[in-house]
């Protein structure tokens, strides 16, 4: 056996071995025969080396260099997982590093986001206040060596790799940039980079705060804390959600304890044979009430949905948009041999009115699961759970957090997906092009010269359209410009602000404070009857 192979098989062993002492507790907890599972677990190991054996000596090509870490890490551990559930899962050392550096909210590199496109790999923004922000590399600017090494046949990961360093440590980073006739060359001094969870907090409105909340990390409570105390005189806050996969349970509880009141359940657990494990807010709010709306979609999942649902079920806030995904099993994640990790599901988690939010995933498929479940809970299916809110109102449990108000997001046509990032990605590419000979002022309008010079754009890279085309989705052209525009010239933050401005599911989540306004008062008003029902209860004792 190659050494790949025997330290592939290594790691499976370690595998089986966590699942085994996890098994064991888990057996002696309800009693179960657990030499004799134990014995089953050694004979289906035996099995596996065996077939594995067969296939490394018979298998039509050698089974060398990377197949035989390929066989286990994303066939043979995966393949098995995947029939427990759909988020229980293995992270070879390249994902479990990522998951970790995701996890803390920080890295050491040089600070931008690069992808490769036609087999060139391109910045596509630049983080503020990073050593490549600082340098002044844009959106648009192709790498084309690091270090003096041309990057010719490199993939956008090994370039990020060689990217990253220690804190302090040189790197030498050359780019080709529309307008210039040589490479562009940036001496770079790698330090820690932050990654911050809230991308974007401003003043929507007077008085109004929104933050956009991108995942649950280390930092995550404290950022959502300082961001809403940097808003003076808060008299309302939308509360972005939407596309949030989760993250980290601590942070969720976190981010809950200071929005609602001391003693008020935020989650359950409950595990088959592990104790439950119930939060609830230690601090509270601190008599702190402003009225939220929490703004959600199908790609809102995990902790999202964990803070969705505590919100609602206390009719701290009402939640806009549409059904959220539907995860409601925690993962423990446990570390293995060769830097790999494993993340198995232990418990269920459960809202503060008992709901179950995790879908049902029996008998399908893991695409359809992930990719097909739009409208796959209605609100009055007969299967779904229904609870109530602290004020009577009813709510569903499995299969999401159902809003208390729909926005549907706005769906794109032929003509945007051709243009979008995931087609021709025409505004990233006329933002590098515009910008070649020129700078713009933070008043940019895209007005009718600019428009034109964007037809001339279109023309030149062979995108066909029509005037009808262009008139049809005028706003939603003006708005894609701008924000690319915007962002190659003042840097990501400024771009997120033009889409958030423009965003029509932003903008409806605004009306509906009001509504929000009254669910926090009818909230108060439920608190203060329960405290004075106790407060009789003890008299009359």
């Amino acid at each position: 056996m190659t050494p790949p192979a025997r330290r592939a098989i290594f790691s499976l062993i370690v595998f089986f071995a966590v699942c085994a002492m996890a098994g064991t507790f888990l057996q002696h907890k309800v009693g179960a025969q657990s030499s004799q599972d134990e014995s089953q677990i050694r004979d289906s190991l035996k099995s596996f080396t065996d077939v594995y054996a067969i296939v490394e000596q018979n298998y039509a090509e050698p089974i060398q260099g990377d197949k035989a870490d390929t066989a286990i890490y994303d066939g043979a551990i995966p393949g098995m997982l995947r029939v427990l559930d759909p988020h229980s899962n293995f992270y070879d050392p390249k994902a479990y590093a990522k998951m970790r550096e995701d996890q803390r909210g920080h890295y050491y590199g040089v600070g931008m986001v690069i992808q490769q496109q036609n087999n060139k790999v391109y910045v596509v923004t630049p983080y503020e206040g990073t050593p490549s922000f600082r340098a002044g590399l844009r959106p648009g600017d192709i790498i084309s060596a690091i270090d003096g090494k041309s990057t010719d046949g490199m993939t956008s990961d090994l370039v990020a790799k060689n990217l990253k360093g220690p804190k302090g440590t040189h790197v030498q980073v050359s780019v080709l940039r529309e307008g210039q006739t040589k490479p562009l060359t940036f001496d770079l001094i790698r330090d820690e980079i932050p990654h911050p969870s809230v991308d974007l907090k401003y003043e929507i409105r007077p008085g109004i705060g929104y933050v956009h909340l991108t995942q649950f990390q280390e930092t995550t409570a404290q950022e959502v804390n300082d961001a809403i105390d940097s808003f003076p005189n808060l008299k309302g806050l939308v509360f972005d959600l939407r596309g949030n996969p989760g993250g980290l349970l601590s942070q969720a509880v976190e981010v809950c304890d200071h929005l609602l009141t001391k003693g008020q359940t935020i989650v359950s657990q409950r595990g088959r044979a592990y104790p439950d494990q119930n939060y609830t807010a230690t601090h509270g709010n601190d008599g702190k009430s402003f009225p939220i709306v929490v703004l959600v979609n199908r790609n809102t999942a995990s902790a999202a949905e964990i803070v969705s649902g505590a919100l609602q079920d206390h009719d701290r806030a009402l939640i806009v948009g549409e059904t959220t995904f539907g995860k409601g099993l925690v993962q423990t994640v446990y570390n293995l041999s060769e830097n790999t990790g494993l993340a198995l599901t232990t418990y269920h988690y459960y809202t503060p009115s008992g709901r179950l939010i995790q879908r049902n995933y029996s008998g399908v498929s893991l695409y359809d699961y992930y990719y097909n479940h739009a409208g796959a809970s209605a609100p009055n299916a007969s299967n779904r759970e229904v609870k109530m809110t602290d004020s009577g109102r009813t709510v569903y449990g499995g299969g999401g957090i159902t809003p208390d108000e729909k926005i549907d997001s706005p769906k794109s046509n032929l003509f945007q997906d051709e243009l979008g990032v995931y087609g021709k990605n025409v505004f990233f590419h006329f933002a590098a092009h515009y910008l070649a000979n020129r700078t713009v002022d933070k008043n940019f309008q895209v007005d009718d010269a600019v428009l034109s010079e964007f037809k001339q754009f279109l023309s030149s890279q062979d995108i066909p359209y029509t005037e009808k085309d262009l008139n049809d989705n005028m706003d939603w052209l003006k708005t894609s410009i701008k924000e690319k525009i915007v962002t190659s010239q003042f840097g990501q933050l400024q771009g997120l602000h033009v889409v958030a401005d423009s965003d029509p599911m932003i903008q409806k989540a605004l009306t509906f404070l009001p509504e929000a306004q009254a669910l926090e008062d009818t909230a108060h008003k439920v608190l203060a009857q329960k405290a004075e029902a106790r407060t009789g209860a003890a008299t009359a004792q």
